[in-house]
């Protein structure tokens, strides 16, 4: 699968494409949707299919001071849209030029250097300096340049709700992991590079693996049963604190994962730890002793929730 830029060329391979475009961050059910009739479409076609997303989001332009809130990350999303069938990702830097062009300059765009033949969006999708630009507003630009344009309805879940970003964000800042997977389709998983901590872990006989959380939403701080995917696509089992640590002095938020019956080395590797289930909040414990003998009954939690729940890649 090809990674491109809006500021590179499509290659010729790439030319006359159906691209599905929004921001498909967390790639839910809803997002699934507007690529999956993108895909559709291209291959009734014969055409090639570019899932294009913006980088960073929008609203860190906009609103800079906005806490972190992705639930993806561009390496996660270019593995979903490869796993759903297309055949490169587009990647938009949102900057302060691509934010000021016109709704005509950006369908121009699309249909110009990119060669576009037709995109898909959701029908909430809005485009162009201000927001100036939407679903009726893309048909019409996009008739004069020869892009046909289509726009795939809000998917709703079992009770009628709309599937959304918001609604997973709202689901994991509660530690309701379930909710979020059901919309996701998947665990809500975070991707990083494994760090050296203090080796606190190690002294408890439970070693850690540690990962900042950049610029991933911060789900409800506390215990989690986890699944992790290694390198070689391996996943494991394991427990995790995720918070600022209340037993240590000072304060440093991390996701810190013991992983069952693991015995390698992990440091510098990318892994992605998967949020199965919230076990209980962060606390803190009178001594180490306490600390060590709590751990063990998470453990024995997550081993029980795990063992009950299938094994999902992200």
């Amino acid at each position: 699968m090809e990674r491109l830029d809006n500021m590179g060329e499509v290659s010729a391979n790439l030319r006359g494409a159906v691209i599905a475009l929004g921001n498909f961050d967390g790639f839910h059910l809803g997002h699934q949707a507007v690529v999956g009739k993108a895909i559709a479409w291209a291959r009734a076609e014969g055409r090639p299919v570019i899932v294009a997303t913006f980088d960073p989001h929008p609203v860190r332009l906009f609103k800079p001071d906005t806490p972190p809130f992705r639930l993806t990350s561009l390496n996660q999303r270019e593995r979903l849209f490869a796993e759903a069938g297309a055949d490169a990702m587009m990647v938009f830097h949102f900057t302060r030029e691509l934010a000021e062009k016109s709704a005509e300059e950006f369908v121009a765009m699309l249909a110009g250097p990119y060669a576009a033949a037709g995109v898909v969006t959701g029908e909430d999708f809005t485009f162009g300096k201000g927001r100036c630009g939407n679903v009726t507003r893309l048909r019409e630009l996009g008739a004069v340049h020869g892009l046909r344009a289509e726009a795939v309805a809000p998917v709703t879940d079992e009770t009628g709700a709309t599937v959304s970003s918001s609604r997973i964000r709202e689901a994991l800042r509660s530690g309701d992991c379930t909710t979020a997977a059901c919309l996701l389709t998947r665990p809500f998983a975070i991707e990083g590079v494994v760090q050296h901590g203090a080796k606190l872990g190690r002294t408890l006989d439970f070693p850690t693996a540690n990962m900042t959380l950049g610029s991933y939403l911060r789900p409800a701080y506390g215990v989690y049963a986890v699944r992790g995917r290694l390198p070689d696509g391996r996943l494991i089992d394991g427990v995790a604190n995720l918070g600022i640590r209340p037993m240590f002095d000072p304060p440093k938020e991390l996701l810190e994962t013991y992983f069952f019956d693991l015995a390698e080395d992990l440091y510098g590797e990318t892994i992605e730890v998967q949020l199965i289930a919230h076990l209980r909040p962060e606390a803190k414990y009178d001594g180490l002793d306490a600390l060590k003998a709590q751990i063990a009954r998470d453990c024995a939690a997550a081993r029980h929730i795990l063992a009950q729940t299938p094994r999902l890649s992200s």
